[in-house]
């Protein structure tokens, strides 16, 4: 292939094969990657990260699974056995070839996977250690697909921005889990604003009121074998450390929004919160809060409030973003031709679905034939200003983005023993926590 040829091809200037016929011939065409399928590999295989599986394979033809990470064999195993129960699953299930060998499980099993044989590492654990995978990864060249928030801590965003910075130096593709960011309407909308179809924008409000999050449900099912750092791994939402606080872990997608929309991030924030229903029994309920509303300051003077809360099931619930502009308004996604549904079972063309698409563009990105991606210093620059926001509410202070930038907080425990005792630090009270 001439190099005027490969530049057309590349830029899709050239017709080209469908997904399920494409054969990759030669490595250079692909963006750092060299095998006729792309071999990914999932750390973290909860949930999220096992969902994040089932929609790569529904979007795409040309990825097979071949190495899966866990602090936890059983999470692993179960992961593995519930693809079968999946929608599609007779469709790519050829595809999930994950042996024996290729199972990692432990506090370094995420380094084992990384220096595997794989094109692209699924980032899907507690996002108090997205920091650490994360440029794990970036140093081993390994495009990723990279699970909300970024971190939980000023010093973790540091380390995570640090390495977002190298990422694009290697021109590696990196697809967040901001789904929103792949969302046909979304993304149709934000372009209209930005090109003035409601005029200068003057404020936005984000919300995300909702119920709480336990991934062990009751006090009882707690195994009797689980020492502190087993339990608070499991109830990982429970616990700032891990989970960042709600404002971080599930807000994020809301502020995010806000952020595109904008362009920016905010330079400062105030905000308040604290726990109305959340008993003060750590154990279990840990140390987050249970609702926290927050000014932010966009250099443009333009001002963004954002509200989130997790109170019991029954209370009033709202997950939405809100634009004011000059000459009109916006929900986000009302000037777009998406269908306006975040939810997977209203999509009927699974193709459509914003965490299939999320995929679909990680893996264009990656062989070439579809635009360039890395979404991380975006998102993580949305990810800092929920821990801002956070840190406002808990300190009683304003907080700056300046501030952030220089902040020292380390949240990380780095325990690397199942039974290792793991003190839990009390809820932060605003005027006796310390921001630094």
């Amino acid at each position: 292939m001439s190099e005027n040829t490969r530049r057309g091809f590349l830029h899709g200037a050239l017709p080209i094969a469908t997904a399920a016929s494409f054969m990759i011939v030669k490595p250079e065409l692909v963006r750092g990657a060299g095998h006729e399928k792309l071999r990914a590999g999932l750390v973290g295989t909860g949930s999220r990260g096992s969902q994040a599986v089932v929609d790569m394979m529904t979007g795409t033809q040309n990825v097979e699974l071949v190495a899966m990470a866990d602090l936890f064999e059983d999470k692993l195993e179960a992961s593995l056995r519930g693809f079968a129960e999946k929608p599609g699953y007779e469709t790519w299930k050829d595809r999930i070839k994950v042996g024996p060998e290729q199972r990692f499980v432990g506090f370094d099993a995420f380094k084992k996977l990384v220096a595997s044989d794989i094109d692209i590492v699924m980032l899907a654990t507690p996002p108090g250690y997205r920091p650490e995978h994360f440029e794990a990864a970036v140093n081993a060249n390994k495009h990723v697909f990279c699970e909300k928030p970024f971190g939980t801590d000023g010093m973790g965003l540091q380390r995570f921005m640090a390495a977002a910075r190298l990422s694009e130096q290697k021109k590696l593709t990196v697809v967040s889990g901001a789904q929103r960011r792949f969302a046909r309407d979304y993304q149709e909308t934000v372009a209209k604003i930005q090109n003035g179809a409601i005029g200068d924008v003057r404020a936005l409000y984000a919300h995300w009121i909702g119920s709480p999050v336990f991934p062990i449900k009751t006090p009882q099912d707690r195994k009797s074998t689980w020492g502190e750092t087993t339990w608070q791994h499991r109830q990982w939402y429970s616990y700032i450390w891990l989970c960042g606080d709600q404002i971080v872990e599930q807000h994020l997608h809301n502020i995010d929004a806000c952020n595109w929309v904008m362009n920016a991030h905010p330079v400062s924030v105030v905000a308040s919160g604290g726990a109305s229903w959340r008993p003060n029994e750590p154990e279990f309920y840990g140390n987050i809060y249970d609702h926290i509303t927050a000014e932010f300051v966009y250099p443009n003077g333009a001002r963004m409030l954002a509200h989130c809360r997790q109170y019991p099931q029954g209370s009033y619930q709202n997950v939405s973003e809100f634009v004011v502009g000059s000459k009109g308004s916006s929900n986000a996604h009302d000037l777009g031709s998406g269908t306006g549904q975040d939810v997977r079972s209203k999509f009927k063309d699974p193709l459509e679905n914003p965490y299939v698409r999320e995929h679909m563009a990680l893996v264009a990105s990656i062989r070439g034939d579809g635009p360039y991606v890395n979404h991380a210093m975006r998102v993580a620059e949305s990810t800092l200003t929920c821990i801002m926001g956070r840190e406002a509410a808990y300190s009683g202070m304003e907080i700056t983005w300046d501030m952030m930038l220089n902040s020292k907080q380390d949240l990380q425990p780095r325990v690397n023993d199942y039974d290792a005792p793991l003190s839990i630090p009390p809820r932060p009270i605003p005027g006796e926590y310390k921001f630094v």
